[in-house]
């Protein structure tokens, strides 16, 4: 049997997933913060504050910031003195990034392209392995959970902030029904594609629930594992040790 995976509502060969994936961040690459803003009414600033406290980065530390694309959880990590390694599998949000580090003046950051399936860091090498609003994006989740713990030394710490389902009774159905009618609609207007939003919201839809992921976390080798709903679950904190 072939291995296929999702894509959005599509189920296609996992050989294609990362090159249509890759198309629709290098299209939405230089509107993707303005849509962020869009889409979440700026509630992804709160997300992301939130998500950094709980990382706590501590000066010295070395970070890993998987999927970090345009370097929103990077500049905030950076701030607090830890050395930050942005990686992200698309250059064009790598790009932006970087361009977006330049106008702040913070050239101390590590830009480097990299697959989370197949990193090319050594073994423990890093204090803490974020990602984003990353994973659901992977081909393989699992194999990318292995890497984060093959690369973190022990007593390395994982977080990962993604969207789930939030369970908030009624929230639930106004969410679904604006996340697909209405966020396609969005991105037409702003960054001019429909299509790749509509990907970005049924890979939520697709996405494991929050006991699931949780357990495929531990199944890579973390424990003392967490999940920090936010919205009833609308967006959750995953985490987990390497002892």
């Amino acid at each position: 049997m072939s291995d296929t995976v999702s894509f959005g509502y599509e189920e296609i060969d996992a050989g294609e997933k990362e090159q249509r994936v890759g198309a629709v961040f290098s299209s939405v690459a230089r509107k993707y913060d303005v849509m962020n803003d869009a889409m979440s009414v700026g509630m992804h600033r709160l997300w992301k504050d939130k998500f950094v406290r709980r990382v706590k980065p501590r000066d010295g530390e070395q970070i890993l910031d998987m999927a970090g694309g345009t370097g929103d959880i990077a500049f905030r990590m950076a701030e607090r003195g830890a050395s930050i390694t942005v990686s992200d599998i698309n250059q064009d949000m790598l790009d932006v990034g970087i361009e977006r580090a330049m106008e702040r003046g913070l050239d101390g950051l590590v830009w480097s392209r990299q697959n989370a399936e197949e990193l090319t860091f050594p073994d423990r090498f890093f204090d803490a392995y974020t990602i984003a609003f990353g994973i659901r994006n992977v081909t393989h989740i699992d194999k990318a959970l292995a890497e984060a713990f093959r690369v973190l030394k022990y007593g390395g710490r994982f977080f990962c902030l993604e969207f789930s389902s939030t369970e908030w009774p009624g929230f639930k159905e106004v969410y679904d029904s604006y996340s697909h009618k209405l966020v396609p609609k969005i991105g037409q207007m702003i960054a001019g594609d429909a299509d790749s939003y509509r990907y970005l919201i049924e890979s939520i839809r697709r996405f494991p629930p929050m006991p699931e992921f949780e357990a495929m976390i531990r199944k890579a080798g973390f424990k003392h594992t967490k999940v920090e709903p936010i919205m009833g679950g609308l967006v959750a904190i995953h985490s987990g040790w390497k002892v």
